[in-house]
C-alpha cells in the first residue's frame, strides 16, 4: 500500500495540472446535473401541491349563463363537481397597472378547486364589494388586501380582502385573464358561468369533456380548461431549462468519462517500462489497476463532493429563477436521495472508464517488450513525399503524418476532443435562438409588439384611427379569438381572426403559404399534433352552434397556447358570423419603437378605454439559459483542456524516439518543436471541423424536436454564425498549438541518454 500511494503521489506531482481540471470539470456536471434535478421539481411539484391541497378539478368548462351545467354532477367518472358560478368579464385598475378579469360569484369556499389563501382572509358577507385575487393576478396589479380597484368608465370600486393560489391557468397579459373571487351579488348580470369536475380517474378526462358537451350540447360550452393544460402552463420554461441542463450535463459526464479514459491510455502508454518495473519487484496486476482507480477516483470524488456542498450551501442564494428552484427543490422528498445519488452516479461512471482504461495497465507484462522502430503505419505517404518535394517545410509536412499516422489512435483522439467541442456548438446554438427571440420577434411568430382591447364604448373604426395616429404605430390589425371545439369535442383550440384581406395579419410561416382566400387558415404545429391533420387538410370545428370548416394551407410558428391556435382572416369568420366585432388589435411598431413608452401613450390617449398590453415574448423567460450556457461552456472547455494535455502529452512521448532520427536527417531544434506543435493543431482543426459537421445538425434537429413537442413546432432553430464559428475554431487550434509549443520545446533539449533511454 505504501508503494502504491507513492507512485500516486508522484504521479500527481507531475500531472498537478490535468488533476486540477479533472476536479473543476467533475463539479461543473454534478453541479449542472443537480441544477436540473432542482428545476424539474421546481416545475413539477408547486403547482402538484397546490392542485392536490385544492382539491382541484380535472376539467373546468366555460358554459352559457341560460345551461343547466348541475347535469353534470350525474355523469359517469365525476366524482364531485364545483358550481355552477356566474361569471362575468370585466377590467380592473390598480396603482400598480390594469388587467382584464374573469369575476366569479361563489358564496362559500368550492369543495373542488377551492382557493388557497395565502394573505387576508376569504370572501366576507359584512364586506359585500370585497373580493379576492389570484396570487399571479394580485403581483400584477401590485394589489394586496385594503388595495381599491376600479373599474373603468364606471363608478364601481371593489376591496381586494384576501389572495390566493388557484390550481387554474393563471394570468397572463394579453392572453389568459386573471382570476377574482366575489359575492354572487357582486356578479348581477352573469355572461356564463363555470364548473368544475373532479374525476375519478384523471386519465379519463378526454372521455370526460365528450361526455360534458354532450349533456349540455356544443352551443352551450364557451371554453374548456383541463388539468393537464394548467400543469403544463405552471411548469412553463423551468422544465426547459432543467432539460438543458440534463442533456449537457449528461453529455459533459460522458465526454470527462472519455477524457479520463483517454489520459489514462496515453499515461500507460507513456509509463510501459515503470509499470513492467513495478511487477517485477512485485505488484500484482490488481494494484496496479488500483493505482490509477483510486488516484482519479479520489479527484472526481473531490470535486463531486464539493459540487453538492456548493449546490446545498449557496444554491438558494443564486439571483433569479435558479435560486428559487434550489429553494423549492431543498424542502422536497427527493432532495436528499437526489443530493446523493447524482454524486454518486457521476463518481461510478468516472470510475467506470477509468477502470476500463487501467485494466489495460494490469496487462502490461513484467518484461518490457521492445517496440518496433519503424511501424507499418509509419512510412510517409505519397501525398507527403509530393509535398515534401513540393518545398512544403518539411516541419508541416511531419507534423501532418505524425497527427494521422496511426489511424486507430489518431481517430480516437479526434473523438474525444471533439465531443466537448461539438456540445459547446449546440450550447451556443441554444443561445444564438434565445437571441433570434429577440432580436427578431417578427420570425419567432412575433409579429406584433403590442396587443390591445378597447371597450365597448369604441366602435372599430374609432378604435383603429386612435391607435393608428400614434407616430410609431405601422399598422393596427383587427382581430378576435374564440374557443372552438375540436373534432370528437374533447377539448377546445383558439380559433383567431386576425387581419383583413386588405390588410392581411403577417403571419411567420415555417410551412405551406398564407391564407388569402376564402376559408383558408394557418395552424400552428400544435393543433396539427392534437387534430393529427397536416398542410392541406380541412379540418371542422364548432364555435358556439355554429360549425366552423376552414382548409389549413400553412403553419405558422405559434409560441401562444402550445401552439393549439388555427388562425385566418376576420373577413372569413365574419361570413360564418355577420355580426361579429373585433375584440382585439395587434399591434406593429414602427423599426426602433419601444413598445412601453408607445403603450404609455395609447393608454394615455384612450381616457381608460383602451387596455394595452405587452406581447409577452417566451425566451423572456428564458434569460436564465444564457448563465446556464456560459457555465456548461466554461466546463466543457475544462474538459477540453484536459484531453487537449493528454493528447499534447501522447505526441510528446511518441516523438521522443524519433528524435535522433529527426536530427540526423538535419532538422534543427525549432523544426522538430514545429512538428509536434503542427501535429497538435492538426488533431484540433480535425477536431473542430467533426464538431461543426455533427453539431450544428445535431443542434439543428434537437431545437426543432423541442419546438414540436411544446407546440411551436421546427424552424425556430438559429444556428451559431460564420462570424462565432470561425474565430471559435480557430482560438480552439492557436490555443492547441501554443500549449504544445512548451512541451515539445523542452523535449528537444533532452539528453541524448535520455533520447536513447525512450528508444529502447
Amino acid at each position: 500500500m505504501r508503494a502504491t500511494l507513492r507512485w500516486a503521489h508522484s504521479d500527481l506531482r507531475t500531472h498537478r495540472g490535468e488533476a486540477l481540471f479533472l476536479v473543476l470539470a467533475t463539479a461543473g456536471i454534478v453541479a449542472s446535473l443537480l441544477l436540473a434535478a432542482a428545476l424539474f421539481g421546481y416545475a413539477t411539484n408547486p403547482w402538484q401541491r397546490v392542485f392536490a391541497q385544492a382539491h382541484g378539478a380535472h376539467v373546468t368548462l366555460h358554459t352559457t349563463a341560460a345551461a343547466d351545467a348541475g347535469r353534470l354532477a350525474g355523469l359517469d367518472g365525476v366524482e364531485s363537481v364545483a358550481g355552477p358560478s356566474p361569471t362575468s368579464s370585466l377590467t380592473l385598475v390598480s396603482a400598480g397597472g390594469r388587467a382584464s378579469v374573469e369575476l366569479r360569484g361563489t358564496s362559500g369556499k368550492p369543495g373542488v378547486g377551492r382557493p388557497l389563501i395565502t394573505a387576508g382572509h376569504w370572501l366576507d358577507p359584512a364586506t359585500p364589494d370585497g373580493v379576492v385575487l389570484e396570487s399571479r393576478l394580485a403581483r400584477a396589479l401590485l394589489a394586496a388586501p385594503g388595495d381599491t380597484l376600479t373599474v373603468p368608465g364606471t363608478v364601481r370600486r371593489l376591496t381586494v380582502v384576501g389572495v390566493a393560489d388557484s390550481a387554474e391557468p393563471r394570468y397572463r397579459p394579453g392572453e389568459q385573464a386573471g382570476l377574482v373571487w366575489a359575492l354572487p351579488s357582486a356578479v348581477p348580470d352573469p355572461a356564463g358561468q363555470v364548473v368544475g369536475l373532479r374525476l375519478t380517474d384523471p386519465g379519463d378526462t378526454g372521455y370526460a369533456v365528450q361526455r360534458a358537451v354532450t349533456e349540455l350540447g356544443a352551443g352551450a360550452i364557451g371554453e374548456v380548461a383541463t388539468w393537464q393544460q394548467a400543469r403544463a402552463e405552471a411548469q412553463g420554461d423551468n422544465r426547459l431549462l432543467g432539460q438543458v441542463l440534463g442533456l449537457f450535463g449528461l453529455g459533459a459526464l460522458a465526454a470527462a468519462g472519455f477524457a479520463v479514459h483517454g489520459a489514462i491510455g496515453t499515461r500507460i502508454r507513456g509509463h510501459l517500462r515503470d509499470i513492467s518495473i513495478l511487477k517485477a519487484i512485485g505488484f500484482t496486476p490488481g494494484q496496479v489497476v488500483r493505482v490509477f482507480l483510486i488516484q482519479h477516483l479520489l479527484y472526481a470524488l473531490l470535486g463531486a463532493v464539493a459540487a453538492a456542498v456548493l449546490t446545498e450551501a449557496l444554491g438558494s442564494a443564486v439571483p433569479g429563477r435558479l435560486g428559487a428552484a434550489v429553494g423549492v427543490w431543498q424542502g422536497l422528498p427527493g432532495h436528499t436521495a437526489a443530493l446523493f445519488v447524482v454524486p454518486v452516479g457521476a463518481v461510478l461512471f468516472i470510475g467506470a472508464t477509468t477502470s476500463l482504461a487501467a485494466w489495460r495497465a494490469g496487462r502490461v507484462p513484467p518484461v518490457p517488450v521492445p517496440r518496433p522502430a519503424a511501424p507499418p503505419a509509419g512510412r510517409l505517404t505519397g501525398v507527403a513525399r509530393r509535398a515534401l518535394g513540393a518545398g512544403v517545410p518539411p516541419a508541416l509536412v511531419l507534423g501532418w503524418h505524425k497527427a494521422f499516422t496511426r489511424r486507430p489512435r489518431s481517430l480516437s483522439a479526434v473523438g474525444r476532443l471533439a465531443l466537448p467541442l461539438l456540445l459547446i456548438v449546440m450550447a451556443l446554438s441554444a443561445w444564438t435562438t434565445i437571441d433570434r427571440f429577440h432580436s427578431s420577434p417578427e420570425r419567432m411568430g412575433l409579429p406584433t409588439a403590442l396587443s390591445v382591447r378597447a371597450d365597448a364604448s369604441l366602435d372599430d373604426g374609432e378604435a383603429r384611427a386612435l391607435l393608428e395616429r400614434d407616430p410609431q404605430v405601422a399598422a393596427a390589425y383587427p382581430g378576435v379569438e374564440v374557443a372552438a371545439l375540436v373534432p370528437g369535442q374533447t377539448a377546445t383550440i383558439a380559433l383567431r381572426g386576425l387581419g383583413t384581406r386588405a390588410e392581411p395579419y403577417p403571419f411567420t410561416l415555417a410551412e405551406g403559404r398564407a391564407a388569402h382566400g376564402p376559408d383558408e387558415a394557418v395552424a400552428g404545429q400544435g393543433l396539427l399534433d392534437l387534430l393529427h391533420v397536416r398542410v392541406g387538410d380541412w379540418v371542422r370545428m364548432t364555435v358556439g352552434e355554429r360549425p366552423q370548416i376552414l382548409h389549413i394551407v400553412g403553419r405558422s410558428i405559434e409560441p401562444e397556447n402550445a401552439g393549439r391556435v388555427i388562425s385566418t382572416s376576420l373577413d372569413t369568420l365574419r361570413a360564418n358570423d355577420p355580426d361579429l366585432r373585433p375584440a382585439q388589435y395587434q399591434l406593429r411598431l414602427a423599426p426602433g419603437a419601444d413598445p412601453a413608452a408607445v403603450a404609455g401613450r395609447l393608454t394615455a390617449a384612450g381616457s381608460g378605454h383602451l387596455d394595452v398590453h405587452t406581447v409577452t415574448n417566451p425566451a423572456d423567460g428564458l434569460s436564465p439559459l444564457r448563465a446556464v450556457v456560459l457555465g456548461l461552456i466554461v466546463v466543457l472547455a475544462l474538459i477540453g483542456l484536459i484531453e487537449l494535455l493528454t493528447a499534447i502529452g501522447g505526441m510528446v512521448r511518441e516523438g521522443e524516439r524519433d528524435l535522433l532520427a529527426l536530427k540526423a536527417i538535419g532538422l534543427t531544434p525549432r523544426q522538430i518543436t514545429a512538428v509536434t506543435v503542427t501535429a497538435t493543431a492538426g488533431t484540433a482543426l480535425a477536431a473542430v471541423l467533426l464538431a461543426m459537421a455533427l453539431g450544428l445538425p445535431l443542434a439543428r434537429w434537437l431545437i426543432d424536436a423541442q419546438g414540436i413537442s411544446s407546440g411551436v413546432g421546427a424552424g425556430i432553430a438559429q444556428l451559431p454564425s460564420p462570424a462565432l464559428l470561425v474565430p471559435l475554431g480557430g482560438a480552439a487550434v492557436l490555443g492547441a498549438a501554443a500549449l504544445a509549443a512548451l512541451p515539445a520545446a523542452r523535449s528537444t533539449r533532452r539528453r541524448l541518454a535520455d533520447t536513447l533511454s525512450a528508444v529502447a
